[in-house]
C-alpha cells in the first residue's frame, strides 16, 4: 500500500463537461481512504502562484450536474519552463502534497509527464477533453456531452437548411481529431464529415462534390473539424463559392457552446469511475499513468502512450456514414 497521506487535484487546459464529477469522485474517494485533499485553482498556474485550498467532502457537494470546473482552469506559460516547474514542485512539497491528480487533455498530461519525470513525483491523469483524442481510452470525459450538444444543434440547423434548400457547413471542435465531426454526422443524419485524419489521403470536398449530395433530399449538411488541417467551415464554403457556384452555401460555427452544459449521464458515470480509479491507482503505487476505459473496464495507460500515439478513427464509422448518406 502507498504511504500517500495528501493528494492535490487540478484541472488544466480546455474545460469539459464532467470535470466536476471527476473532482467530486477524486475528493470523496480520497477522503474515504483517509487521504487529505487539496484543490489547486487554475491548473498549473495555481501551483506557481500558491492558489491551493483544503477540500472536504462538502466542498464538492452539488457539483456533479454542473458543467465547467469549480477548480477553474488557465494556461500557464511559466509552467512550460524548468524554472516554473521547479516553483510548482516546491509548492507541492511545501503544502505536504504527496501525489497529484491532473484532469485535462493532451497538453495537460504532457505537462504532468514532464513534472513527474523531472522530480520523480507520483502523478495520475484523468482524460478530460471533449475531443476524445487521447490514446488508450475508448472515451474521454466530456466527449459524450459535446457530441450530444452537436447533435442537438445540427438537428435545429437541418430545419432551416431544408426550408431554404441550402448546403450547410457546420464547424465543430477537434483540431487534429475528427471524432466529434464523424460521430456527430452519424448521430444527426448529416451527409458527410470532413475530418483531419482523411485530409492527407484525398481532397474531401472534391470527393464529396463528385459523389453528389443527397439528390433525394432538398438540403445537405456537412460537419467539418476546425483547424488548419481541414481549413474549417469557412475555407470549405469559400472553395464551394469559387469552384461550385451552383450551390447555395451557408456556414455555422458551433464554437464554445460545445464545451458547456450539464454533463450527460454517461459522462457523469465515466468521470465518477475514473475519479475513484485514480485513488485506487495511487494506493496501488501506480504513477505516471492515465486512467482510461476499454471495453467498459478501467485500465492504466502510461503517459508516454496516452499522449504520444495517434488515436485512429474507426474505418467502419466512415463506411457507415457513407452508406447512410445516400
Amino acid at each position: 500500500m502507498s504511504n500517500i497521506k495528501c493528494i492535490g487535484i487540478l484541472t488544466s487546459g480546455g474545460d469539459a463537461p464532467g470535470m466536476n464529477a471527476a473532482i467530486r469522485a477524486v475528493t470523496r474517494s480520497a477522503i474515504y481512504n483517509g487521504i487529505e485533499v487539496k484543490g489547486i485553482m487554475r491548473g498549473y498556474r495555481g501551483l506557481i502562484y500558491d492558489e491551493i485550498e483544503t477540500f472536504k467532502s462538502n466542498s464538492v457537494s452539488n457539483i456533479i450536474q454542473q458543467g465547467g470546473t469549480i477548480l477553474r482552469t488557465a494556461r500557464s506559460e511559466e509552467f512550460r519552463t524548468p524554472e516554473g516547474r521547479k516553483i510548482a514542485y516546491e509548492a507541492l512539497v511545501r503544502e505536504g502534497i504527496d501525489a497529484l491528480v491532473v484532469i485535462g487533455g493532451d497538453g495537460s498530461l504532457t505537462g504532468a509527464r514532464i513534472l513527474a519525470q523531472e522530480f520523480n513525483y507520483p502523478i495520475v491523469g484523468l482524460p478530460g477533453t471533449i475531443d476524445n483524442d487521447l490514446f488508450g481510452t475508448d472515451s474521454t470525459i466530456g466527449y459524450d456531452t459535446a457530441l450530444n450538444t452537436i447533435m442537438q444543434a445540427v438537428d435545429k440547423i437541418r430545419d432551416t437548411a431544408s426550408s431554404h434548400e441550402r448546403l450547410f457547413f457546420i464547424e465543430v471542435m477537434g483540431r487534429e481529431c475528427g471524432f466529434l465531426a464523424l460521430n456527430g454526422a452519424i448521430a444527426s443524419g448529416a451527409e458527410a464529415a470532413i475530418i483531419p485524419e482523411m485530409s492527407e489521403l484525398k481532397d474531401q470536398l472534391a470527393d464529396l462534390i463528385s459523389n453528389g449530395f443527397r439528390k433525394s433530399k432538398n438540403s445537405s449538411l456537412v460537419l467539418v473539424t476546425e483547424g488548419n488541417i481541414t481549413g474549417g467551415a469557412m475555407a470549405m464554403a469559400e472553395r464551394v463559392k469559387k469552384e461550385y457556384p451552383q450551390y447555395d452555401v451557408r456556414v455555422s460555427i458551433l464554437g464554445h457552446v460545445q464545451r458547456g452544459g450539464s454533463p450527460t449521464a454517461n459522462d457523469r458515470i465515466l468521470a465518477s469511475r475514473m475519479g475513484a480509479a485514480a485513488i485506487d491507482a495511487l494506493l496501488d503505487d501506480q504513477r505516471n499513468v492515465m486512467i482510461g476505459i476499454q471495453n467498459d473496464k478501467i485500465v492504466y495507460v502510461p503517459f508516454s502512450k496516452a499522449i504520444k500515439k495517434n488515436k485512429p478513427v474507426q474505418e467502419d464509422l466512415l463506411r457507415t456514414l457513407k452508406i447512410l448518406s445516400i
